[in-house]
């Protein structure tokens, strides 16, 4: 199974799936919609929706038809439903799912920056990224990473998907005058402590609760710098690796400043959620990486440390 055919093949069939994913996404959130199933003690985590089970339905269901090559890649979903069984045990890639980052705005509607997406990757790198959010401005908006470029910009519903994304251009890096925005997130009711931390260090910590959006538009414009992430998951963590690697940055472990890999991973029970271990800093450029990787060496690896 050749990696080109199968980032092609992702990237013909799965925008206009991505698409009618998130109009399902726009229509369900207009009810009372909230599940419970989940209880690590993270409001972010934690918040589940009948949008994350069906949109991950449809996206499976897709997955599942659109290319025998697709059902020949393991698959990692955030949530459990679905066509799962049809897919690899074991192999050279993976498929993984996130039908809707950002639940818990989603779900209280304190913002439009959900979004669906789904990624490539082996256990080295990433591969492919798609991100498809569905009510950034007026139709929704897009981001793309695939080979050496990415592509981030507004959706056209009059136009097939796969070709509005052909008439995106590239971003170019180079042309940035650089960000001190650093999105920090996973460090549990210490995320506003440890974004002054990054501040202090003069820096701009950014935690949750002040994100003006999405994280992956965001740094795909160079509006933000990068992130600290403790125990980052398998959703969509890669995506943003993938951009800062394109861009010509990296994500690296704190503990001991190596460039992460899927290799170690880990399943925490309590968000029924597969992640990487420790804390990840993650940079659009090394300058930015070795700083955030001084800062966060000490801190405290575990996640529910007690």
């Amino acid at each position: 199974m050749k990696l080109k055919s199968l980032t092609d093949a992702l990237g013909t069939h799965l925008p206009e799936v991505l698409r009618w994913g998130g109009a399902v996404a726009r229509q369900l959130r207009q009810h009372n919609i909230s599940l419970a199933g989940k209880s690590s003690g993270s409001a972010y985590t934690d918040a589940l929706t009948l949008a994350d089970l069906t949109v991950q339905e449809l996206l499976v269901s897709a997955l599942r038809d659109r290319d025998p090559n697709f059902r020949k890649c393991c698959i990692d979903a955030e949530e459990e439903t679905g066509d799962l069984d049809r897919f690899a045990t074991d192999g050279e890639y993976t498929i993984a799912l996130d039908p809707i980052d950002g639940t818990k705005q989603y779900r209280d509607k304190t913002g439009n920056a959900y979004a669906v997406m789904l990624h490539l990757r082996s256990v080295v790198t990433v591969h492919y990224s798609l991100v498809y959010l569905p009510e950034d401005g007026e139709h929704g908006s897009w981001v793309e990473a695939v080979d050496d470029q990415v592509v981030c910009g507004p959706d056209d519903p009059s136009r097939p998907a796969r070709k509005v994304l052909d008439t995106l251009k590239p971003v170019d890096p180079t042309t940035w005058p650089g960000s001190k925005k650093i999105y920090l997130i996973g460090f549990q009711n210490d995320d506003p402590i440890k974004a002054r931390m990054v501040s202090d260090s003069g820096l701009e910590g950014v935690p949750p609760d002040r994100m003006p959006g999405n994280i992956l538009p965001l740094m795909s414009r160079g509006e933000y710098g990068g992130s600290l992430i403790h125990t980052p998951n398998v959703y969509d963590f890669p995506v943003l690796l993938h951009i800062a690697r394109i861009f010509g940055g990296d994500a690296h472990w704190v503990h001991n400043d190596k460039p992460v890999h899927f290799q170690e991973l880990w399943i925490d029970d309590r968000a029924d959620m597969l992640r990487l271990p420790g804390i990840v800093a993650c940079g659009s450029n090394h300058q930015t990486l070795d700083r955030l990787v001084d800062l966060a060496r000490g801190w405290n690896p575990i996640r529910y440390a007690k």
